[in-house]
């Protein structure tokens, strides 16, 4: 080793160097020169020849094009693309024959760099290899009259060869700053890219070939319908693309991957026919994207509904695009996905945990064409949450974008708190029970609303707990089984319980969700109500709400809540209601049946019927609210009742003179009454209007005030302590405070009276007072009514006066018989 190191270190001591680094020089010095020399050997062979070169040129071209070409001017490039010569064409302008009709200009160019071999030249044959085409528009043209400014290029034959030979083809093509414009108005296509730099070296095998094309440019429009608009409109594009043509099959091939449309990146792969009567494309693309910038890249039309809704993250898409460019219409599109854990964000909220697979087509039905009618999304093996309540839909269509469906199955099971994500807590609120939700749907969608849903399947509640928020009512283990068929809601088993009150209930609503979407007002919900004891004041207050309420409740910020509050609100209501038992405030009843009509915020009352002290009572009314309060009308009709017990389930109508332990007896008695519910259902004395009649069979008056005290001084040897009586009858019209009595009768065995004038449940009193001192013990034993009638005034007779001084009921002598 160290000898050879040693001989190395010898011969390069002998080397002279810098007379290799001279001679070097001289080499790189001459090989300048004489490319400076070949250069101007060109160049002066350009000048002296520049005549015959342009008339090669336009040879060239005009053997292959029916139409006029301008050429301003023609320079050399000064050692471009040496050995061969390069040459400027400025200010280049290429027009079809029928230029005049159609005004589209199929090239114009500031400049063209051409590159033409120079051997071929000097054997007068022109061979252009390179192509460059700087600051240019290329517009292809088709009118809807089939008029085009394409069909510039000659067909030859195949062994016809012009004066200048043309067997070269060009192989590198390349261009800067050039408007690219296909414009098909026969079958509203349109294509526009603009700012196009364009490097591409193509490799040719017989007639077939093959580049790797570098692209860059901004798409202004990209219509394959130019009613429907662009896709990726406005959009940078850049990337390399593998294009070949197979002449065979004349279809070009594209191939690329990692292509960036605005700042997203596509693999993408397409086939493009280049017959002249039928043009058939094909285009698939894959990316990873997000919804909003995949959303960016569509036409108008589509992209106007795919902008109502979103997904958080990005997703995986396949498209294909299937068409020909020879006819009118849209493309097939067909979009598919795979969604894993995403957050979707619809019209009405926000799906969590999101996931499915989705397939999109225009061309749902093969023969229908690709048209929006017959474009549908697909949706399989949807689960998601929606404010916390999980669903899954394992089937599910959107058809038809103009006229849009939307059809599937729908499954939920979930604890019912959950709903308080949903529903406001200001209408109700859970605190406990199940659900389970299984249907299926078929509704439209209107400006993103449900429109004429459809919905089968059944609904079911298991002990439920909630709360009423505009009454403040609890229900306790409340079960509802809702049943969907396609003419009605059925509603079964429902059942709850509050504090007192036990109901089981059973409902249907004809044409529900049509009406309920569409015009509650015209829903009308029948139910049968069974209860083993009922409330009947809670019941009041809960179904009737104020005006105060309303407003309150117009101010939530929960659209369910509202909708649902407002479907509530304006629906009609029909109660068909029997209770075993029902009370309100003191008053008790059994046996109770009613019909209750609830419409336009109004509760009316018919054919009720119910057992209460003994008797019976049937009554219909009316319960509408006034602000705060409710304004009621009722006709009722007692029968037999106990007449103690039914004053003091009454609360004595608030009369405070006498009590109802006062009384006995068995009343039957007809009233008309209206007046006034304050909120929470108790009633207004003073606000009573009407008239009534009454009957009291069987009676008695025990210690009954305002008789004891007038018989201290009239009959002070009788008992008037037991006054029982064969009738008690009179007639009443009520004003307010004021019952103006007309007729009252007491036909007693101790007395007599008659009674007129007005009572006043305040201040006002006048009673005129009639009684016989006769001891009226024997009447019974007169039989004839007239005759009895007659002897009742015979004797002396008391004329009193009952008013009020004070506040407190004198007696008087009545003089004057008033």
């Amino acid at each position: 080793m160290k000898l050879i190191l040693e001989r190395f270190r010898n011969n390069s001591q002998s080397i002279n160097i810098k007379q290799i680094l001279k001679q070097v020089l001289f080499f790189f010095a001459g090989l300048l020169v004489l490319l400076l020399i070949t250069s101007g050997v060109f160049a002066a062979y350009f000048i002296s020849n520049k005549e015959k070169i342009v008339t090669q040129i336009n040879a060239k071209i005009n053997d292959n094009i029916k139409g006029t070409i301008h050429i301003n001017d023609v320079n050399y490039k000064f050692l471009k693309g040496f050995p061969n010569m390069t040459l400027a064409l400025i200010q280049v302008e290429l027009k079809d024959s029928l230029w005049t009709k159609h005004k589209r200009t199929l090239l114009k160019a500031q400049q063209i760099d051409v590159r033409i071999n120079i051997i071929d030249l000097i054997v007068n044959e022109v061979n252009i290899d390179k192509i460059d085409i700087h600051r240019a528009s290329i517009h292809l043209y088709k009118g809807k009259d089939g008029l085009t400014n394409t069909n510039i290029f000659k067909n030859k034959p195949k062994n016809d060869k012009s004066k200048s030979s043309t067997t070269s083809s060009v192989h590198e093509i390349n261009l800067s700053e050039v408007h690219f414009i296909s414009e098909n108005q026969l079958v509203n296509k349109l294509f526009d890219f603009d700012k196009i730099d364009l490097r591409s070296i193509i490799n040719f095998q017989n007639d077939n070939w093959h580049t790797n094309l570098y692209i860059k440019t901004v798409a202004k429009n990209m219509a394959f319908n130019t009613d429907r608009g662009s896709f990726i409109k406005d959009k940078m594009v850049v990337g390399i693309l593998k294009v070949a043509f197979n002449e065979v099959k004349n279809e070009i091939s594209i191939i690329t991957e990692s292509l960036s449309i605005g700042n997203n990146f596509f693999d993408i792969r397409a086939n493009f026919s280049l017959n002249n009567h039928v043009s058939p494309f094909n285009i698939a693309i894959a990316t990873k994207i997000l919804w909003r910038d995949a959303s960016a890249l569509l036409s108008n039309n589509i992209s106007l509904k795919v902008d109502q809704f979103n997904l958080k993250n990005p997703i995986k898409v396949g498209c294909t695009i299937i068409g020909d460019m020879s006819k009118t219409g849209d493309p097939e599109i067909n979009v598919f996905t795979k969604i894993k854990e995403n957050e979707l964000t619809i019209p009405d909220g926000l799906i969590t945990d999101c996931s499915f697979d989705a397939s999109f087509t225009n061309n749902y039905k093969k023969e229908a064409g690709c048209n929006d009618i017959n474009s549908t999304i697909t949706l399989t093996k949807f689960t998601g949450k929606y404010k916390t309540i999980p669903f899954s839909i394992p089937v599910g269509k959107i058809a038809n974008l103009e006229k849009t469906t939307a059809s599937g199955i729908f499954n939920s099971n979930f604890d019912v708190s959950r709903l308080n994500k949903i529903v406001s807590e200001k209408l109700i609120r859970f605190s406990s029970g199940q659900a389970k939700v299984n249907f299926d749907f078929r509704f439209g969608i209107v400006n993103l609303k449900i429109d004429k849903p459809y919905f089968t399947g059944k609904v079911t509640v298991k002990d439920a707990i909630a709360e009423y928020g505009p009454r403040n009512i609890s229900f306790v283990k409340t079960n509802v089984e809702l049943d969907f068929t396609e003419q009605a809601l059925l509603i079964k088993k429902i059942t709850f319980k509050d504090n007192k009150s036990s109901v089981f209930m059973e409902g249907k609503i004809d044409n529900f969700l049509t009406l309920y979407y569409k015009n509650p007002k015209d829903m009308v919900v029948d139910w049968n109500i069974y209860a083993p004891f009922l409330d009947v004041k809670k019941v009041v207050n809960s179904i009737t709400i104020s005006s105060a309420e309303k407003e309150n409740q117009s101010n939530s910020k929960d659209d369910f809540s509202d909708e649902l509050y407002e479907a509530i609100k304006k629906c009609q209501v029909v109660l068909n209601v029997k209770a075993d038992k029902m009370v309100y405030n003191k008053l008790e009843a059994t046996a109770a049946k009613v019909l209750i009509l609830l419409k336009d915020n109004e509760l009316i009352v018919k054919n009720g019927i119910v057992n209460s002290s003994g008797g019976t009572i049937t009554f219909d009314g009316k319960l509408t609210p006034e602000r705060e309060n409710f304004m009621f009308k009722s006709t009722t009709k007692i029968e037999k009742v106990d007449i103690s017990k039914f004053l003091y389930s009454l609360n004595n109508f608030g009369i405070e003179s006498f009590k109802p332990s006062n009384l006995e007896g068995f009343l039957t008695a007809d009233a008309t009454i209206e007046g006034k519910l304050l909120s929470g259902g108790a009633l207004k004395t003073n606000s009573l209007l009407g008239k009534a009649k009454f009957k009291v069979k069987e009676g008695a008056l025990i210690e009954f005030k305002p008789i004891t005290n007038i018989a201290k001084f009239a009959f002070p040897f009788r008992d008037v302590n037991n006054i029982k009586f064969r009738d008690l009858s009179g007639n009443f019209i009520i004003k307010g405070e004021l019952i103006n009595v007309n007729e009252l009768k007491v036909s007693s065995n101790i007395l007599n009276i008659d009674v007129n004038g007005i009572y006043s449940f305040g201040r006002g009193t006048k009673l005129a007072i009639t009684i016989p001192l006769r001891n009226p013990k024997n009447d019974k034993l007169i039989v004839d009514k007239e005759e009895r009638a007659e002897k009742r005034l015979n004797g002396i007779v008391l004329h009193l006066l009952a008013v009020d001084k004070e506040g407190k009921i004198k007696i008087r002598w009545n003089k004057n018989h008033q």
